[in-house]
């Protein structure tokens, strides 16, 4: 069934919607949600959670993509779940790595509205500045920061060496930090 199919279900409230999206998109967000979690069950409680928000926010929005629309939606609702178990004792995900990884270009500081919105405004910002990458480096970089895939993943995709992908990620995240230094987010 394609998208618009599904997102008519969704509009319609016909439960439908959730059995084929989960036809459709299931193993896609399972995927997701296990490279954050490690842990499968963690992992299949969340792909569950994603169909209910989808339920709940469509309508009234209406999704332009929905694939993307489920991954940032799983992404969400993993790193919550993630946040909320303690991920120092489950060990083996990506989610230590990829946050070490980026804390010198970002810091997560979201204690009041001016601290949000600003947040907001710099989410937007990296999402430019990914956007403007070469595609197989924006690619690589939202693979690893976005999707939390491994280095070795990354690298068997792209028949490179785990070398040469940390290799690309810290020259991108280099050129963010520039970035965002430029843009006055961040100060040397």
């Amino acid at each position: 069934m394609n998208d618009d199919k599904i997102i008519e279900l969704y509009w319609k409230r016909n439960s439908e919607a959730i059995v084929q999206s989960n036809k459709k998109y299931g193993g896609y967000c399972f995927k997701i949600a296990k490279n954050i979690l490690s842990n499968n069950q963690d992992s299949e409680e969340c792909v569950n959670d994603t169909w209910l928000q989808a339920w709940n926010i469509i309508p009234p929005n209406k999704p332009s993509e929905l694939k993307m629309f489920f991954a940032k939606l799983i992404r969400r609702i993993s790193f919550n779940r993630f946040k909320f178990i303690g991920a120092k004792k489950r060990g083996g995900g990506q989610i230590e790595a990829v946050l070490d990884e980026l804390s010198e270009c970002v810091s997560d500081n979201t204690k009041d509205v001016e601290d949000e919105i600003i947040t907001k405004e710099l989410g937007e910002c990296i999402r430019v500045f990914v956007r403007d990458l070469p595609a197989r480096e924006g690619d690589i970089f939202a693979r690893r920061y976005f999707f939390t895939e491994s280095i070795e993943q990354i690298a068997k995709r792209y028949s490179i060496t785990t070398n040469n992908t940390m290799v690309i990620l810290s020259r991108t995240r280099q050129k963010l930090k520039l970035h965002l230094i430029k843009e006055g987010y961040l100060y040397e």
